[in-house]
């Protein structure tokens, strides 16, 4: 083992905290300097709308047609397929100051990662394995690779309003890692090395972080559904519609599910390969079946005539509660044959 670059691994960690905690702060402003804007936007879009209307009923004769808004909501509530969601949602509006906070968040989150990066690779290398043995160096991994998959789903469409959610949940996690989780680098246990750990764990964390990002925009949709337009929570303006919310977050849950599938099945071959049996009862096996039971409960209610999208929303908000169950709950305090948990 090489302790000089575990304890650069660490350092980076922190590091990459330190630099996170900036990102999360200039999303958080980019929000709150646009609500203004965008509320100010609406409004005139509204009143153009009812003079035009005024207009129509005085004269019809000669009343000017009215144009629908591009960029507007269409009879189901959805946003129309050519025009951007969030922030960008309307044109014109963006305050400088909320532009230039969201650039520099984007800018720190991808500093951040790169750092988290290479604490990942640091930590592998200096116990000559893959950085996936314990929870210290799952939750590492685990943070990596979600801010991955927001930073390039963000590259394809703007989702800046999300950034500051993901990017909490993500120096939460790490968080935990370096306080309540923290393993010191060691070697695994003999039933343990196996190319199956780098196979099913690598699968787990990236199906998690997916279920991460799914939940985060679940969260919002339910939260946009009950307050938006109250004047409870103004920042929520700043979201896509709800429907558009809730379409993208069952568009990544059906992602992840499928990878969570092969990560159950996985599991099963290497307890077979390790203790001689594909199910063992084991508190992790039990409580990742339940993890899959939920979350194809979701699936299959997202896709029932007859099931409320907020329902079956809340099926999936299940989900990522047991996923909390599993990896914060049961590693700690379940005895086990998963010991890889360094706890």
């Amino acid at each position: 083992m090489n302790e000089t670059l575990a304890q650069y691994a660490n350092l980076a960690v922190y590091s990459a905290m330190a630099v996170l905690t900036l990102a999360m702060l200039a999303y958080a402003a980019f929000l709150a300097w646009l609500v203004p804007a965008r509320t100010d936007a609406k409004a005139a879009v509204a009143e153009r709308e009812l003079v035009a209307v005024g207009a129509a009923s005085a004269d019809p004769a000669e009343a000017t047609p009215v144009v629908e808004d591009p960029v507007g909501e269409d009879p189901a509530g959805a946003l129309p397929a050519t025009a951007p969601t969030g922030a960008a949602a309307y044109p014109g509006e963006e305050p400088a100051r909320a532009r230039s906070a969201a650039g520099i968040a984007r800018s720190l989150a991808v500093l951040g990662t790169l750092v988290l990066v290479a604490a990942a690779v640091m930590r592998g290398l200096s116990v000559h394995r893959a950085p996936l043995g314990n929870m210290y160096e799952f939750a590492i991994v685990g943070s990596m690779f979600t801010m991955l998959v927001y930073l390039a789903w963000s590259s394809r469409r703007d989702l800046r309003w999300l950034g500051v959610f993901v990017v909490a949940f993500v120096l939460l996690t790490l968080g935990m890692g370096t306080t309540v989780w923290y393993t010191e680098a060691a070697q695994l246990m003999p039933s343990l090395q196996s190319y199956w750990l780098l196979i099913h764990v690598t699968v787990a964390t990236i199906s998690v972080a997916l279920f991460a990002v799914g939940f985060a925009l679940t969260a919002l949709y339910l939260a946009r559904s009950r307050f938006a337009g109250t004047g409870r929570a103004r920042f929520l303006e700043r979201m896509p519609e709800a429907k558009a919310l809730e379409r993208m977050s069952y568009g990544i849950h059906v992602i992840a599910f499928p990878l969570w599938t092969f990560t159950v099945i996985a599991g099963a071959i290497w307890a077979r390969q390790a203790w001689g049996s594909y199910w063992n009862w084991d508190p992790k096996e039990v409580w990742s079946f339940i993890i899959w039971v939920v979350y194809a409960a979701y699936l299959h209610a997202r896709a029932t005539a007859g099931w409320r999208r907020q329902g079956a929303a809340w099926i999936a908000v299940a989900g990522f509660a047991c996923i909390i169950m599993n990896y914060a709950i049961v590693n700690m305090y379940f005895v086990g044959q998963h010991s890889y948990s360094g706890l």
